[in-house]
């Protein structure tokens, strides 16, 4: 089941009618469900650090709970569903995949607020939040290009949706400006989290002579097999510290605890309003992870120069000129991707030679 995509032109703010504040004295109940387990080192892991979060700013204003490993599909709307007869009236639903159990379970409780990463599907009382990872793709991008010896990056993606395809378009496009040399190698796992399959695609890119990769897929298992290989990468969703200083040079960390901390005080005072966002490095939302010393110095201040760029909003990752894999014209020069056609992007760019699942 697919997850996450973009919000594209629903990443716009629209404000509709707020739910009711609680009543004075009433403690808030805050419900999550996760597509892992809050043990996975990446998705989920991050998400309930959100959690823990807004548990130390409201601390017995509010009360959490979570169920954790929820399939996407029916299994969410019974998650969803036991949440809301539970007593809580805000609540985070964490992948793209629960979109429509979040709807269905919306309309039987008007009075419940939800929350929906990843989404684009918003109600009266149903909000979407996002994150621009691809921005910290091209941080890493970057990485990847300078640090390869053989030429050859890779890339784990889970599913083929909008999402996943800007990743590997800008971690290439990042790669190529700084190595015109570089080809990029993709391998599909077909799952958000399953450490034995992650573990096969990196041996799989690893055995086409791929040096440095990059991974959309939550576990840790892609990093515990470069270690074998000699490889390099990055932390994906989290810090994944415990692989430092290689063959984790770097990651991208989804820092949702702002977010989470705010939203959860609108909803204590009143002001919750169904909205979608889409933030990046630029709000904080996406963080670069520390770069360690296995990068070399001048590796790092080209990253760092990237990163600061797209954070100053002086650089978009996606400028033309730039051309489809089909050899097609996208964007022309000078001319930076538009939200709504990201949130659709169904290609890779020229220059990636991979095949694209249908």
């Amino acid at each position: 089941m697919k997850r996450r995509t973009l919000l594209g032109s629903a990443a716009a703010l629209m404000a509709v009618s707020a739910l009711p504040a609680l009543a004075q004295g009433e403690k808030l109940k805050v419900g999550f469900i996760y597509v892992g387990p809050i043990g996975d080192g990446g998705w989920t892991y991050q998400h309930d650090l959100g959690r823990l979060a807004i548990e130390k700013e409201y601390g017995d204003r509010i009360e959490t709970s979570y169920i954790e490993s929820v399939p996407e599909g029916a299994d969410a709307e019974r998650a969803l569903t036991q949440l809301a007869l539970a007593g809580n009236k805000l609540i985070f639903a964490t992948s793209f995949g629960f979109m429509d159990a979040v709807q269905n379970v919306a309309k039987k409780f008007p009075d419940v607020k939800f929350e929906h990463a990843t989404g684009y599907k918003r109600a009266d009382n149903v909000a979407t939040y996002d994150a621009r990872f691809y921005e910290g793709r091209a941080v890493i991008g970057t990485i990847a290009g300078l640090m390869t010896k053989s030429n050859k990056i890779g890339y784990i993606g889970s599913f083929p949706i909008p999402e996943v395809l800007q990743g590997i378009n800008s971690a290439y496009l990042a790669a190529k400006k700084v190595n015109p040399e570089v080809e990029m190698k993709v391998v599909w796992a077909y799952s958000w989290f399953d450490p034995a399959k992650e573990a096969d695609a990196a041996a799989a890119l690893f055995a086409e002579g791929v040096d440095v990769f990059m991974q959309h897929t939550d576990s840790t298992a892609p990093l515990a097999k470069a270690a074998e290989s000699g490889a390099i990468g990055f932390g994906q969703a989290s810090d994944m510290a415990n692989f430092k200083p290689s063959p984790r040079v770097s990651s991208i960390i989804d820092n949702w605890e702002p977010y989470y901390i705010k939203r959860v005080g609108a909803a204590l005072d009143g002001t919750w309003k169904s909205e979608g966002v889409w933030l990046g490095i630029g709000d904080g939302e996406v963080e670069i992870g520390e770069i360690t010393d296995a990068v070399p110095a001048e590796v790092k201040a080209k990253a760092e120069e990237v990163r600061d760029a797209i954070a100053k909003g002086e650089l978009h990752p996606f400028t033309g000129p730039l051309k489809k894999q089909d050899g097609s014209d996208w964007l022309a020069e000078g001319e930076t991707a538009k939200d709504e056609d990201l949130s659709a992007m169904n290609f890779y760019v020229e220059g990636i030679t991979a095949q694209l699942p249908k």
